[in-house]
């Protein structure tokens, strides 16, 4: 019998973000008879509460990230090493997964227990300088990219790393929570006011400059001028509380408060606990980033049998199948978002057919399931490596 596998989360992160949903999708499908998860972050939230509910025992020890310049041989000296190496020795862990923000930290802490480190990298924004290269390629057990665009994005030209060492493991969606008619949207439309027969266009974001709300707004513009009784839908909120990204959404908000166009057909919904209803009840989904390294709303929206119109960016172009299970318009083009939105809107019969393509594109190649499977085998390799 194969010997239970203590795995640790370790985390700066404590809000809901994409990363986070993915995160806890893989929690929830782990083989809980192979597995006894735990969770590390800095203080509590809605994060670690929601891995809480899930089984996962949590954890708090107070540490800053780091920034993207560190120096790996003086990090490794810094207290908090220390500190998670004895943390790492009481709990009898075996192999970690870390977001970047952590790694300089658990890392030495890691290795000098022979605990295998494997960094899950989500986003592309992190840049591996030359004095980092020998800790990322030597001292990292394993690197994970979310998609081929975030490792390509990672490795730069000429490639910083050898490209074999990034791996590259598309996250999955709980497909037992996330498949056509799982739960109702009728507390969204009840929210907006708005009956069962009125098009309803969304998007689900955190505020980000990044998620492109200026350029849904300027489609939202034109996709109302061509379907005058549409209503639009945006969920998300500031969630990390970042000072630059709740100034972007108080202009985000003001623009809409300002501009009678917009302000009569455009709700914000906030932090919507169950953000598949936002995605029921809408008739097309839309992601406007200028850039994503995965976007869970693709994938979840495809899932729910909803199509979704998204930029030509990172992920969705490697998840979303143009013209199958939705579209994919270049990014910063609201013209072209808004063709696609109300070309489906005017068209329910290919909205129905978008919707099943991509649910059964979904249950085939991105459940959570078959995820956690890939980081099974992985964490396998990492703890038993071959010689």
């Amino acid at each position: 019998m194969a010997r239970m596998t203590n795995l640790l989360f370790i985390t700066t992160y404590t809000g809901i973000g994409g990363g986070e949903s993915l995160t806890l999708n893989l929690m929830n499908a782990l083989d809980k008879a192979r597995f006894c998860l735990h969770l590390l972050t800095p203080h509590t939230g809605k994060f670690p509460t929601a891995a809480a509910a899930l089984g996962v025992q949590t954890h708090t020890m107070p540490f800053r990230g780091t920034s993207t310049i560190f120096l790996p041989l003086l990090w490794a000296h810094f207290p908090i090493a220390s500190k998670l190496r004895t943390f790492l020795r009481k709990q009898t862990i075996h192999a970690v997964i870390s977001d970047y923000h952590s790694l300089p930290f658990i890392v030495p802490a890691a290795r000098s227990l022979n605990v295998p480190v494997i960094w899950n990298a989500m986003g592309w924004w992190f840049p591996i300088y030359a004095w980092q290269r020998r800790f990322f390629s030597r001292q990292v057990s394993r690197i994970v990219a979310v998609s081929s665009a975030v490792k390509e994005k990672l490795l730069g030209s000429p490639p910083k790393l050898p490209p074999e060492l990034i791996q590259v493991r598309i996250p999955g969606v709980d497909t037992s929570q996330h498949y056509p008619e799982a739960v109702s949207g009728a507390p969204v439309r009840a929210h907006m006011q708005i009956s069962a027969e009125t098009p309803l266009v969304a998007m689900i974001a955190r505020f980000q400059d990044v998620k492109g709300h200026d350029d849904f707004l300027d489609a939202a513009k034109l996709i109302r001028r061509a379907v005058p009784s549409v209503r639009f839908a945006v969920a998300g909120e500031n969630v990390f509380a970042v000072s630059k990204d709740e100034a972007y959404k108080q202009r985000i908000l003001a623009r809409v408060r300002d501009d009678a166009e917009l302000r009569d057909c455009v709700t914000f919904l906030g932090f919507w606990h169950d953000s598949r209803e936002v995605i029921a009840a809408s008739d097309v989904m839309v992601c406007s980033s200028w850039f994503e390294s995965l976007s869970m709303v693709a994938l979840e929206s495809m899932a729910m049998a909803r199509p979704i119109v998204s930029t030509r960016v990172g992920g969705p172009s490697e998840t979303v199948l143009d013209g199958e299970t939705g579209y994919l318009v270049p990014p910063r083009d609201p013209a072209a978002l808004a063709e696609r939105v109300v070309a489906l809107l005017h068209s329910p019969e290919q909205r129905k057919a978008m919707g099943a393509r991509g649910a059964a594109h979904v249950r085939q190649n991105f459940s959570a399931a078959r995820y956690a499977a890939d980081i099974s085998a992985l964490i396998d390799s990492a703890l038993c490596p071959k010689t």
